[in-house]
C-alpha cells in the first residue's frame, strides 16, 4: 500500500497525498466510462478545479493520426485505431501530471488496465437512457454506426464490469451537470 510521507508526498505509482495531489508526473485523476459518460466535458472542468492540465487521448489520437477517430476506424481499421489509442494512453500515463479522460474501449485492452493500476481512475457512471441522449446516437461514434441503439446497449455490457473493477472512484452521471460531477470528484480525491 502506498501511504505518503511526513511532507505527504506519494510515491511514485501516483497516489495521491493526504491533499489529494498526486505524485510529481502522475495523473491526478485518470477518468473512464462509455461514449457519453462526460469524459471530455468534465475532464476540463476537473483540472481547472485541481489547477492542473488535461489530456484527453481520443485527441491525442487524432493529432498523431491527422485525422477524426470516425476516419481512422473507416480508412485504417479498428485495430489500427486501438494501437494508436494504446500509445496515446502510455504517453498520457508517462507525461501527464494532470487529468487524462482516457476513450471509452481503451479500457478493453489488457495493457491498458495494467497501467491504470495504482492510479485514482474514476468511473463516470452513466445509464444507456443518459448515455444515448448524450451521444445522440449520431454516425460520428464509430462504433455506433449501423444501430447506434443496439451497438450502445452491447458496449454498456461489455464494459461495464471492467470500469467498475478498474475504478477506484465512481461519479454516477445521470441528470447531473458537469460542474456538480467535476466539484465531486474533486472533494472524492481530496478526501483522506
Amino acid at each position: 500500500m502506498n501511504t505518503p510521507d511526513a511532507a505527504g508526498v506519494s510515491d511514485a505509482a501516483g497516489v495521491p497525498d493526504a491533499a489529494g495531489v498526486p505524485a510529481a508526473g502522475a495523473p491526478a485523476a485518470i477518468l473512464i466510462g462509455p461514449p457519453g459518460a462526460g469524459k471530455s466535458t468534465v475532464g476540463p472542468l476537473l483540472a481547472a478545479r485541481l489547477g492542473t492540465g488535461f489530456t484527453d487521448t481520443d485527441a491525442e489520437v487524432e493529432a498523431t493520426a491527422g485525422k477524426p477517430v470516425s476516419d481512422i476506424f473507416v480508412e485504417d481499421g479498428e485495430p489500427a485505431f486501438r494501437e494508436l489509442e494504446r500509445a496515446a494512453v502510455v504517453r498520457a500515463l508517462a507525461g501527464t501530471a494532470g487529468v487524462v479522460a482516457v476513450g471509452g474501449g481503451a479500457v478493453l485492452d489488457p495493457q491498458t488496465q495494467a497501467r491504470l493500476a495504482g492510479h485514482p481512475v474514476v468511473y463516470l457512471e452513466t445509464g444507456f437512457a443518459a448515455a444515448a441522449r448524450r451521444v445522440g446516437l449520431s454516425q460520428a461514434r464509430p462504433l455506433l454506426i449501423g444501430n447506434p441503439r443496439a451497438t450502445l446497449k452491447i458496449l454498456l455490457d461489455q464494459r461495464i464490469s471492467v470500469y467498475r473493477r478498474l475504478a477506484t472512484i465512481t461519479v454516477g452521471t445521470d441528470d447531473r451537470e458537469p460542474a456538480e460531477i467535476a466539484a465531486e470528484i474533486a472533494r472524492r480525491l481530496a478526501a483522506p
